[in-house]
């Protein structure tokens, strides 16, 4: 008997977090998304770890064989 009580809750708890849209704080996901802005301190910090392999991007990277 509490089986259609109880899929009635959880109905309409999926419903409100289905319809639910938060405000969007696009400032702080701006900066999030921007990346490291001390990158290039870094780099020149840490270079002597720095291998071959993290100097390629990703698209020139050649393919490892076995």
């Amino acid at each position: 008997m509490g089986r259609g009580r109880q899929k009635a809750k959880h109905t309409k708890v999926a419903r409100e977090l289905k319809y639910f849209s938060p405000d969007t704080n696009y400032g702080a996901l701006q900066e999030e998304l921007g990346g490291n802005p001390r990158l290039e301190e870094d780099l020149e910090k840490w270079s002597e770890y720095i291998t071959d392999d993290d100097e390629l991007e990703d698209d020139e990277q050649e393919p490892k064989t076995a």
